[in-house]
């Protein structure tokens, strides 16, 4: 065989195996996001809200790093809206990105659309969340993403988790709950 097929040969066998390399990859999980406008009752106050699958906040996701995952949003609220993943790179796929009337219109009432998530190389907790206009406040939840399968966590593994969600609303009631029991007698907390 000559030198010039045997580089052809090297070549086209290297190009294959790094093709078989790229194909390997994690789970694939898939969500249904139905969003609604739903009655919530906080501090003695009932508001219309969108809500995903009727709570506030929306659904934990949970994946590994290497994951993949579709998200089926079904709009059945008054506004257009879009779901941006938080800190996810999405390498390859920047038109599910989520950021509205940058890399895709708002999701109009009565229609779906449907989003290909790939964590690439996230770990760690990050979160999702609506980004049009007021529906951010109440359309977010967290997502998990656990060490890539077979790997352990670059610290020891921890005993439990909670999953805290904290908004700009909250701080300011939370304020103004401290405010007010100082003015009480409160003790300055």
């Amino acid at each position: 065989m000559n030198p010039k097929k045997k580089e052809s040969l090297f070549l086209g066998s290297l190009f294959l195996a790094v093709q078989c390399l790229c194909m390997v990859k994690g789970d694939v999980h898939f969500y249904d996001f139905v969003l609604t406008e739903e009655n919530f009752t906080r501090l003695c106050s009932t508001e219309t809200m969108l809500a995903v699958n009727g709570s506030i906040p929306g659904p934990v996701i949970r994946v590994h790093k290497g994951d993949m995952m579709y998200v089926n949003v079904h709009n059945q609220g008054y506004y257009g809206v879009t779901i941006h993943w938080h800190g996810v790179k999405q390498p390859r796929n920047p038109w599910s990105d989520g950021t509205n009337y940058i890399t895709q219109c708002p999701i109009e009432p009565g229609s779906n659309f449907t989003y290909e998530v790939i964590f690439s190389t996230e770990e760690g907790t990050l979160w999702w969340h609506a980004h049009s206009d007021w529906t951010r406040v109440s359309v977010h939840g967290a997502i998990v993403i656990l060490p890539a399968i077979g790997t352990t966590y670059p610290f020891p593994k921890p005993d439990d988790e909670e999953i805290i969600i904290l908004d700009l609303l909250m701080i300011v009631i939370i304020d103004g709950w401290l405010v007010a029991l100082d003015g009480c007698g409160g003790g300055g907390l």
